[in-house]
């Protein structure tokens, strides 16, 4: 018989526990992806990114032939990271480019998350060579989007059955902060959530004007 305790489970993420990995969120990329509309797909990188970056996730950002084809990554992401580096790739599957796994490794963490254009090529790729390798791999399936519905879905179930974790934006959000009571971080979740939040930020600007409300009482 299990013994409940107060503990999060081992597949929760954490600030601390992950590496997050945001690929290819250019323009080129976005012309053609049809799975998610590029207003919904800028909103939720934005989400990703501003949660990552405040809460101090160690982050890799990377995109494929910026100057010559595919153009600048989506300027919510570079404006989270100022002065980040981003690594400009030839290969279409992020974890064959050699200056890569270093990186992974210098971040020493087992866990992965993934977020990107396209699913089918971008995401796949890197989820599935992690996953064969050892890490666990997690992918925000509303920060990715590929040429059809058809494309993305099948992505995701390819990685899915793999063993990746699959998760949303606004989720990912909510899983580091996790706890209201923790009031270093709670200004800035609430805050994210307002701008990028959809509903839900309307919901937390309504009782906040209101009535003052707030989750941690």
């Amino acid at each position: 018989m299990p013994t409940a305790t107060p503990i999060p489970g081992k597949t929760l993420l954490s600030p601390g526990n992950h590496t997050l990995i945001m690929i290819d969120h250019q323009s080129q990329m976005a012309f053609a992806t049809k799975s998610i509309d590029p207003v919904s797909l800028r909103n939720n990188a934005a989400l990703v990114a501003k949660a990552a970056a405040g809460f101090k996730v160690s982050t890799i950002l990377t995109t494929v032939a910026e100057k010559t084809f595919s153009g600048p990554i989506f300027s919510e992401i570079k404006d989270a990271f100022p002065g980040a580096e981003i690594v400009d790739r030839t290969t279409m599957n992020t974890w064959e480019d050699e200056r890569i796994a270093p990186l992974v490794n210098a971040h020493g963490k087992s866990k992965i998350v993934l977020a990107g254009l396209w699913t089918s090529v971008c995401i796949v790729g890197p989820a599935l060579s992690a996953l064969d390798q050892g890490f666990e791999v997690y992918v925000i399936a509303d920060a990715c989007g590929d040429v059809s519905d058809e494309a993305h879905e099948r992505a995701m179930d390819r990685m899915v059955q793999a063993g990746a974790r699959p998760m949303t934006s606004l989720q990912y959000l909510l899983e580091l902060q996790r706890d209201w009571a923790r009031g270093d971080t709670y200004d800035m979740t609430t805050g994210i959530a307002k701008v990028h939040g959809g509903g839900y930020g309307l919901g937390i600007i309504y009782a906040k004007t209101m009535f003052g409300a707030s989750e941690g009482h």
